[in-house]
């Protein structure tokens, strides 16, 4: 059979029966296309009704608004908390953060071991070191400020040993020979 619309296309030497078949596999495949879009617009569908459940337009662009201010909120609240954590290692810095303590006897004559030598220490080495002399007249205290580690007046060998006990972290009280 001959179609003068066919041979119009380039089609007049191709067999009706083929030609049908053809349209007909791809009527089928169209048929399933628009079943699975079916589908997936009713699974959209219940999505949306259960995101828009009791809610209207009005309502919905409320709540939006009120989670961008919370996000706006919190990323404040962030910053905020970043300089103070910035702040307070700043000043952690100078803060006596090590400790060196040795106790000992000043004099043969007194016994306890009521004399002691403290050094307090930052990051950086840098602090002061206390000393406590008890005698039998009275307790006497003397100060001598630390820089690096060291002191630009002499240290005591119960001074050295607590600076160095600083310096190593060690914070245990020990007694001194």
């Amino acid at each position: 059979m001959n179609s003068s619309f066919l041979s119009m296309i380039g089609l007049g030497n191709v067999d009706i029966g083929i030609l049908l078949l053809v349209l007909a596999i791809i009527s089928i495949v169209l048929f399933v296309l628009v079943i699975v879009a079916f589908a997936q617009i009713n699974a959209f569908k219940k999505k949306y009704r259960k995101f828009m459940q009791g809610k209207n337009a009005s309502s919905l662009e409320k709540d939006i608004m009120a989670l961008y201010e919370d996000n706006v909120f919190i990323k404040a609240g962030v910053e905020k908390n970043k300089r103070d954590i910035e702040e307070l290692f700043a000043k952690h810095k100078t803060t006596f953060q090590k400790l060196g303590l040795v106790k000992y006897d000043a004099f043969k004559e007194m016994g306890g071991k009521l004399s002691f030598a403290i050094a307090l220490l930052d990051e950086k080495n840098d602090g002061v070191i206390i000393n406590s002399v008890h005698s039998s007249a009275g307790c006497y205290s003397y100060t001598k400020r630390v820089t690096n580690g060291d002191s630009n007046i002499p240290l005591s060998n119960e001074e050295k040993v607590a600076v160095e006990r600083a310096m190593k972290g060690n914070t245990e009280v020990t007694e001194g020979e």
